[in-house]
């Protein structure tokens, strides 16, 4: 075995939070290494089907912070408006960026540009040393009895060890990292199904995206452009694979009579996808020397589209701590930073998870059903209450990384 390669900071995952914070580290100095077990070809079901990335305002002024949003933009369409309203009853309740005075509420981004853009970005910092394909077997004390952890990954027949005073899990729900770690994580199966693809829709407004909430669980039809939309339905897992089945026609009518004519017609459907929805949590975010981002750490429900702008808030102050302390010249992996970003990030990823984790299981509950047009209702009337519900689906709750306030690193 060579002698061990090291490195600031090691990333497990190059998805879309682990390319973020390499990037945001490497522009600030620090040598980065990503280590990805899947060739990025092999990796196109990950982000590079039929699914849009949902962008929050608050997520794509840290993109802009970056310098990365002039090139996401191009590819975004920007949300203004988003109109809830729910099948068979009364009620409905309209979230208007201009109430807040901003041009967005948030974006919607096609995904196979957006994780090019940031791994293109990530490939042109000299800084960052990407391991591809490559997996993560061990984490342990260096034997040279040097700071930080000894990283074991195996790159084809080659075994090789990195080390570093911080490791990163950024590698997803079933992360490798946290089981290394012994970090438990509680899991919840909701029994539903994402049910994703592109529509093109008949009557509708320019910058205009729905929530529908229906006896067999919530639309969200988001801009993409044109007349060209979104759907991402949550289902129970039986009426999931029902629909699942139908052809593209009836498919097409089937969302026409959920919006009750509304958006007038749905046609030119696009291949349907199917995602089996849980919660998993981790126990806790940081162990020595190590720590969690991401769905490594928390992994939503999609309702509300919370998940990845909760893992790049993640990604902002982790980032943000980081790098003060190197500047600093001090250690960017003490027990000391990791248990000020636990203690930073718990508000938050708490209320996030509540969040969703309510409106998946009480909204989907039979006898919530009639409670639902009082909550819109309530909504529309109450002015405080519609923009602070307004704020939090942009990302603008609680305490602003520097990223998030427009502030470099």
């Amino acid at each position: 075995m060579s002698h061990p390669t090291r490195h600031d900071v090691v990333i497990a995952g190059a998805g879309m939070v682990g390319a973020s914070l390499a990037y945001a580290l490497a522009r600030s100095g620090l040598e980065v290494a990503q280590i990805e077990p899947t060739a990025s070809a092999a990796r196109q079901h990950v982000g590079f089907d039929e699914r849009s990335i949902t962008l929050s305002f608050g997520s794509a002024r840290i993109y802009e912070t970056l310098g990365l949003w002039s090139r996401i933009a191009a590819h975004a369409t920007p949300i203004r408006t988003i109109q809830i309203t729910e099948a068979r009853r009364f009620g409905s309740a309209r979230l208007d960026a201009s109430e807040l005075d901003v041009d967005a509420l948030g974006y919607v981004v096609n995904a196979r540009a957006f994780n090019t853009i940031l791994n293109d970005a990530v490939s042109s910092e000299p800084k960052v040393r990407v391991y591809c394909p490559a997996k993560v077997t061990a984490l342990q004390s260096p034997s040279d009895g040097e700071i930080g952890l000894a990283v074991s990954i195996t790159q084809g027949d080659a075994i090789r060890t990195l080390q570093s005073p911080l490791v990163v899990g950024a590698d997803g729900a079933d992360s490798t990292v946290r089981k290394l770690l012994g970090i438990a994580a509680t899991v919840h199966d909701y029994d539903q199904i994402a049910l994703v693809a592109n529509v093109d829709v008949e009557n509708v407004q320019d910058g205009a995206a729905y929530e529908r909430f229906t006896p067999h669980g919530p639309i969200a039809v988001l801009p993409n452009g044109g007349k060209r939309y979104g759907i991402v339905w949550m289902l129970d897992r039986a009426v999931g694979e029902s629909i699942m089945a139908l052809s593209d026609d009836a498919f097409a009518l089937r969302l026409h009579d959920e919006f009750a004519g509304r958006l007038g017609m749905f046609s030119n459907v696009g291949q349907r996808f199917r995602y089996p929805l849980k919660l998993t949590r981790s126990a806790q975010l940081a162990r020595t020397r190590a720590v969690l981002v991401g769905n490594a750490a928390n992994a939503l429900h999609p309702i509300g589209a919370q998940g990845f702008n909760l893992g790049l808030r993640d990604v902002a102050l982790l980032a943000q701590l980081i790098v003060d302390a190197h500047r600093a010249g001090a250690d960017i992996g003490a027990d000391a930073l990791l248990q000020r970003y636990s203690r930073e990030r718990m508000a938050d990823q708490r209320r996030t998870v509540l969040f969703t984790d309510v409106l998946a299981r009480v909204f989907d509950a039979e006898w919530f059903a009639p409670l639902r047009p009082l909550g819109l209702l309530a909504t529309q009337l109450f002015p405080p209450l519609r923009r602070q519900i307004t704020r939090g689906a942009m990302g603008l709750g609680g305490r602003l990384t520097r990223l998030s306030r427009g502030l470099p690193l």
